[in-house]
């Protein structure tokens, strides 16, 4: 035979593309010449691909041998075409069947020696195998376990060509892949960080419960060593187990970069991403010349949080003014669109100063002039975004003194994880997950106030000069406190709460 094709896929973003590989061989001078809209690294692959069918064994004869992978309409970038344009090659030279290839889907990378290595990307197109008519997969070893996470597809993991060649002749058996172990939840954060370890701050560890349970994104501003950081690295240990539907979309994020374990290729916890001040746009929000998901959606399903807010470059922060909103980063370049998902809570901490210590005047050592450009670095519409701002006052020597009994992570987490239940009850047959991604059609439903409530929200309107944005935010974070308390209708105090979140910022910003 000197025709042959084979399946394997090309990664647009988050996206897959199915690709043909196509060999032909035939009579003429020998020229080995691929095409197909080819980057540099899989021009290559054609050296290391007659090298490695060497070293295994196999001859490859001296004719004129063409090789398109189409479309040609989709770039080709990566290693991964390595092993699916050899098993191609080697099918048209008469090595392999071409019926053993059928409903075959084949990516890997190989190494000169004929050995298999490892590839980005491997769990995308393991699931959408299925719908380009695909039901079994040839995988790297080490890529194996991350594949077999999709269901009904067969995820064959071979060590090297000449394995992979034995295994579609019919000579060795190669066992399917199960799917990889992964950490319990509750094991996750066992022995390490804990709510209970926080000494005093209890008006700051509500506030978090309370963003953690609806959704919300959350300020935290005070003094230096009052804890903020401390407090937002413990939010993981309270946040709901993701189901695990979710816990696949994760993984895919973290699969196309090369991020996943390979003995816990599953991510069974949420991610929680702690950005530094220094950070670019691009690494924020994904892009590039070849465009990858950012900081924003690995933080997909978790957390962002950005320590020292003030020190972020404004542009960058405005950066996610966007995504804060539709919970997806959209990124556009000549040769195509591309969308990231990037559903997570924000969590930030500030200085009120570049001291920290306004407004003790005591301590604080800046001018007004210093403390307002310090300030003005967050814009009015990022502030918008913010559901809950709360500040952490500085820590008193009786409070880290005291000894006695404190709430564990896992207690708060009960209660979240109840808050949550009573929300996807509401929400259920929408796409809901919390009551954070509530529009406003749905807030006029669900967030109804009683007369005195009304009366209430009418004066904090006109008192603290809300946006209609921050307006929706408070009724959003009151129906939260409101789900803690059992899920009722919002009561007075309730909404106090929620309004009281808003009076901080106000404090500082005065706007």
């Amino acid at each position: 035979m000197s025709f042959s094709t084979i399946m394997s896929a090309a990664i647009e973003g988050l996206h897959v593309e199915p690709v043909h590989v196509e060999t032909d061989i035939s009579s003429g001078l020998p020229v080995f010449h691929m095409v197909g809209y080819l980057s540099s690294e899989v021009k290559e692959a054609s050296e290391r691909v007659r090298t490695a069918i060497h070293n295994s064994g196999i001859r490859i004869p001296a004719k004129k041998i063409i090789i398109n992978l189409a479309p040609a309409t989709v770039r080709k970038r990566g290693a991964s075409f390595d092993l699916p344009i050899a098993l191609s090659l080697l099918s048209a030279l008469g090595e392999l069947e071409a019926e053993r290839l059928k409903g075959t889907i084949v990516v890997g990378e190989l190494s000169l020696d004929g050995r298999i290595r490892e590839v980005k990307g491997v769990l995308p197109i393991v699931m959408e195998a299925k719908g380009m008519g695909c039901c079994r997969c040839i995988l790297p070893k080490g890529n194996a376990a991350e594949g077999a996470l999709a269901e009904d597809v067969q995820v064959i993991g071979v060590e090297s060509l000449g394995q992979a060649v034995s295994y579609l002749r019919g000579e060795e058996d190669v066992p399917a892949e199960g799917s990889g172990g992964q950490e319990s939840y509750d094991r996750l954060y066992a022995d390490r960080i804990d709510f209970s370890d926080i000494q005093g701050q209890e008006s700051v560890k509500r506030a978090v419960e309370v963003a953690v349970s609806g959704g919300h994104n959350l300020l935290l501003i005070g003094p230096p060593g009052s804890g903020k950081s401390m407090i937002a690295q413990r939010i993981p240990t309270i946040l709901p187990p993701p189901t695990h539907g979710e816990s696949l979309e994760i993984t895919k994020i973290y699969s196309v970069l090369g991020l996943v374990d390979r003995e816990h290729p599953l991510m069974s916890g949420r991610p929680f991403r702690s950005v530094h001040h220094t950070v670019t746009k691009s690494a924020l929000a994904g892009g590039g010349l070849i465009p990858s998901p950012g900081e924003i959606s690995l933080a997909h399903g978790g957390v962002l949080f950005l320590d020292e807010l003030a020190e972020f470059k404004k542009p960058v922060l405005e950066v996610l003014r966007q995504p804060l909103e539709e919970r997806k980063i959209h990124i556009n370049r000549a040769h195509g669109n591309y969308v990231f998902p990037s559903n997570f809570i924000l969590a930030a901490a500030m200085n009120p100063c570049p001291c920290g210590n306004y407004p003790d005047f005591s301590k604080c050592s800046c001018t007004p002039w210093q403390i307002k450009q310090y300030l003005a670095r967050i814009s009015q519409p990022f502030l918008d975004r913010i559901d809950i701002c709360v500040e952490a006052p500085q820590i008193r020597y009786e409070e880290i003194r005291n000894s006695g009994a404190k709430e564990t992570s896992a207690v708060i987490r009960k209660r979240v994880v109840a808050a949550r239940k009573i929300q996807q009850g509401r929400y259920e047959g929408q796409k809901l997950w919390c009551n954070a991604m509530l529009g406003v059609r749905q807030i006029d439903e669900y967030c109804r106030l009683g007369g005195e409530e009304e009366r209430l929200m009418k004066q904090a309107f006109s008192t603290l000069n809300l946006t209609a944005r921050t307006y929706h935010k408070i009724l959003k974070v009151a129906r939260t406190i409101a789900d803690l308390d059992g899920g009722g209708e919002i009561r007075l105090s309730h909404l106090k709460e929620a309004i009281g979140y808003r009076t901080v910022d106000k404090k500082y910003w005065g706007r």
